[in-house]
C-alpha cells in the first residue's frame, strides 16, 4: 500500500523582529507516493515556509492544521523522527558540516533511518555507483560535507543523499537555483532515478519552469500570499511561463 502525505488547513507563523508573522494561511495538499507535485509562485508567497514546516525547522511554528504521513501527525515528531518516517528535505542552501566526511555522514544517516548499519562492501558499492551517475568524483566521499563545494556540487550532494537514503517523500526546495544547464540535467536525472527506483513522492518547489522540462509534474499548485491560488496539471506550468504571476497578484 502506497504512502500518503496530507497537509490539512495548515497555518504557519515565523518569529520576526516585529513579532510573529503568519506566512501560511490555510494550505491543503495531498501527495501520494509516485506522484510529482510542482509548487510555484512569486517570491515571498510561502513556498519555502511549507518545506521547512514539513521538515520541522524550529523557526516555523505550526499554529493550526495538520501534516499527516499515513494518518500519523508529523508535527508532533522531531526532525529525526520525520526523517526516519520517510520525509526528506533538499535545502535551497545546503549547509556545510566541517569535520564530517560525506562517507561517514551518509552511512550514519542510513543507519539512523534503517535502524541498522548497512554492510560496508555493499554500501560503498552503492555510494560509488550513485556518485558516478551524478558525475561526482569519488574524492567527494572523503571530503567534509559540502565544505568548499560549489553551488552545483552541493545540489548534487543533496540528490546523492536522496538516492541513497530512499525516503518515501522528497521536498525539493528550489533545487534548480544556481545550476547551469548541465548540472540541472544531471540533478533532474537523479531525482527521476530515485522516483523510478523507490516510488518516491516529490514536492518540487521552484520559481521557474525550466526544471519541469526534465522532471515532469503530475500536478502544479500556484502559491500566492500563503495559500494555493490555483492548481492543475502540467499545462498550468506552461501558462505560468507565458503569463507570469501578475493575474494572481492583482486578485490577491
Amino acid at each position: 500500500m502506497s504512502s500518503v502525505l496530507e497537509i490539512k488547513d495548515l497555518h504557519v507563523s515565523v518569529e520576526t523582529d516585529q513579532g510573529a508573522k503568519e506566512i501560511l494561511k490555510g494550505v491543503n495538499l495531498t501527495i501520494k507516493q509516485g506522484e510529482t507535485h510542482a509548487i510555484m509562485g512569486p517570491n515571498g508567497s510561502g513556498k519555502s515556509t511549507l518545506a521547512y514546516a514539513i521538515a520541522g525547522h524550529p523557526r516555523y511554528e505550526v499554529t493550526s492544521g495538520s501534516i499527516l504521513l499515513d494518518g500519523e501527525e508529523v508535527t508532533e515528531m522531531g526532525v529525526d523522527e520525520r526523517a526516519q518516517a520517510g520525509v526528506f528535505l533538499a535545502m535551497q542552501y545546503p549547509v556545510e558540516i566541517p569535520g564530517v566526511t560525506n562517507a561517514n555522514f551518509l552511512r550514519t544517516a542510513k543507519t539512523a533511518i534503517d535502524g541498522e548499519a548497512p554492510a560496508i562492501r555493499t554500501w560503498m558499492g552503492e555510494v560509488r555507483e550513485a556518485m558516478k551517475n551524478l558525475r561526482m568524483d569519488e574524492s567527494f566521499a572523503a571530503r567534509n560535507v559540502n565544505e568548499g563545494f560549489s553551488g552545483g556540487e552541493k545540489k548534487r550532494n543533496e540528490i546523492l543523499q536522496l538516492e541513497l537514503l530512499k525516503p518515501k517523500f522528497a521536498v525539493l526546495d528550489e533545487t534548480d537555483s544556481g545550476l547551469d544547464v548541465d548540472a540541472l540535467k544531471i540533478v533532474s536525472e537523479g531525482v527521476n532515478r530515485a522516483k523510478e527506483n523507490s516510488d518516491l513522492g516529490v514536492m518540487l518547489i521552484t520559481d521557474y519552469t525550466r526544471i519541469l522540462r526534465y522532471i515532469k509534474p503530475d500536478f502544479v499548485h500556484v502559491f500566492v500570499d500563503g495559500k494555493i491560488a490555483e492548481q492543475g496539471g502540467p499545462e498550468l506550468a506552461d501558462r505560468l511561463e507565458a503569463e507570469g504571476y501578475d493575474r494572481f497578484l492583482v486578485d490577491a
